[in-house]
């Protein structure tokens, strides 16, 4: 079984489901139709991943739940588009996220649903997701967390009917194998911040977990293969802050189980302020999984934001 990388930590996963975004509106009179406004929605997004980039490499729970919202809270998006005339095509998302947090314990539950039909009306897209992250601290150091996820994609079965039906070429048949119909993990350990100062944060856990598969394998008699077993996780979070203009983050991530073999996840960074106006963050990325023929990549990224 290919390894996939899972968990970046307990804080993380709760960040991980976005809602969609909303309908397209025009900037000016005009923008729409000349193509102006497509244009903007992409200029935004590349700023909203440039903003995420910095907002992630900050570490917002480094210090713990002393600032934590309390109570319950929580939200949901929807979208939906239909089109008709040149392309008969439908996209449906739900997404939101349900929070509780009462003094020590933290808990959070995010789902979300996305349906999809191509220009032609045929399904092109069935998914449903779900996580949950928990975290418990016995003090301001010592905690425990509890981690889960499931990811369902109904496409899979789609293309197998279309496969028994004939439907597929033998390039689509090929790249069906291996493809995953359900995917889920729930994992739980210990955390301890080792530092926790003003200028330094250093937090470690590690963890034991169930993952289950059901992915297409065609040496089955229904195609598909099941498979649970045990995973081992173990995370680190280092920040260090040199000055109010420079700070550093190291970032790193394991995962092991018997049939996936070990991955390893590094991203260093380091945060530049060079002024109100301009800020630099440098990163590179390491992930290393055991089970591909290239083991290892690796990434430069370099974001940039100035404002005047």
């Amino acid at each position: 079984m290919k390894a996939v990388a899972l968990l970046a930590g307990a804080s993380a996963i709760a960040a991980a489901l976005s809602a969609p975004a909303f309908a397209q509106t025009e900037i000016a009179a005009g923008a729409n139709v000349s193509g102006v406004s497509e244009v903007n929605d992409r200029i935004d997004d590349v700023q909203e991943a440039v903003e995420d980039d910095f907002a992630r490499s900050n570490d917002a729970d480094r210090f713990g739940p002393q600032d934590r919202r309390q109570g319950l809270f929580g939200g949901v998006a929807l979208t939906y588009a239909g089109s008709s005339g040149n392309d008969e095509s439908q996209d449906f998302a739900l997404a939101g996220r349900m929070s509780y947090n009462q003094g020590p314990f933290a808990q959070s539950v995010g789902l979300g649903i996305e349906f999809g039909e191509d220009d032609d009306g045929d399904k092109d897209k069935e998914e449903v997701y779900a996580i949950y992250d928990a975290q418990y601290y016995f003090n301001d150091r010592f905690y425990a967390f509890a981690l889960g996820r499931i990811n369902q994609d109904g496409m899979v079965q789609e293309d197998l009917d279309d496969m028994e039906d004939g439907l597929l070429t033998q390039d689509e048949i090929d790249d069906l194998e291996g493809k995953k119909k359900r995917d889920a993990f729930l994992g739980f350990g210990p955390g301890y911040r080792i530092i926790s100062t003003p200028d330094t944060a250093w937090r470690v856990q590690a963890g034991v977990g169930i993952r289950y598969t059901q992915q297409v394998d065609f040496n089955e008699n229904d195609n598909l293969r099941s498979e649970t077993e045990t995973g081992y996780i173990a995370s680190s979070r280092f920040y260090h802050r040199f000055n109010d203009m420079i700070f550093l983050t190291n970032d790193t991530d394991y995962l092991t189980s018997d049939s996936a073999g070990d991955e390893i996840t590094n991203e260093l960074g380091v945060n530049f302020k060079m002024s109100d106006q301009l800020a630099t963050r440098i990163s590179y990325s390491t992930e290393y999984q055991e089970e591909r023929a290239i083991r290892t990549d690796n990434t430069l990224g370099v974001s940039l934001v100035y404002g005047f």
